[in-house]
């Protein structure tokens, strides 16, 4: 099956908000780290945050449907504004300082940062995420730095990113929390 993706616009971000707050409303990491009062509301924002950012700093994108959407950031890329950080604390409340105290490894040096991958449960299963990695590698492998990173805490992507190519590089038990796979890729 073939798909249509494309970078996204600034006109595309409320719809692909949409798409990966559906598409993670039950992973593990944003159950453990978004308080659950208003938690769909706090996901759909939080994912509008980080897609403006990589929209201005990296790369995103998305399906023609908007049934699937990600985001891809450059080794390079700052920290989100000071007003979109305290937005940020504010939306993760009270769970913000133990989502905080996680210890994850860090990312390869000179990696792009796979930051987020989502498709709507209802267009799950058909490609349209693979169609997404697959293009982000397209483009990444001519870059000066061409490699990929990521972390996800679902066991099932685990093995959508093997068939692309990642391999662990380390699984972290987050104490009362979910286990985290650090995964990468190195393209060239």
């Amino acid at each position: 099956m073939t798909f249509n993706i494309f970078s996204a616009s600034a006109a595309d971000i409320p719809g692909a908000s949409a798409t990966l707050a559906k598409s993670f409303e039950f992973y593990p990491w944003t159950r453990w780290s978004i308080p659950a009062d208003g938690y769909m509301e706090r996901l759909e924002r939080l994912q509008a945050i980080y897609l403006s950012h990589a929209l201005e700093h990296g790369l995103v994108l998305v399906s023609d449907k908007l049934d699937a959407a990600g985001a891809l950031l450059p080794a390079s890329c700052p920290d989100p504004e000071p007003h979109l950080q305290e937005e940020i604390a504010n939306l993760l409340g009270d769970r913000l300082s133990v989502a905080l105290g996680a210890e994850l490894p860090p990312r390869p040096e000179d990696s792009w940062d796979l930051a987020t991958l989502g498709v709507v449960p209802s267009s799950a299963g058909k490609g349209l995420g693979s169609a997404i990695i697959t293009e982000f590698i397209s483009r990444v492998s001519s870059s000066a730095h061409p490699r990929i990173s990521l972390e996800t805490s679902a066991e099932r992507n685990v093995r959508l990113y093997e068939r692309h190519g990642f391999s662990i590089s380390s699984r972290t038990a987050i104490q009362d929390g979910p286990a985290v796979y650090s995964m990468s890729v190195k393209l060239a």
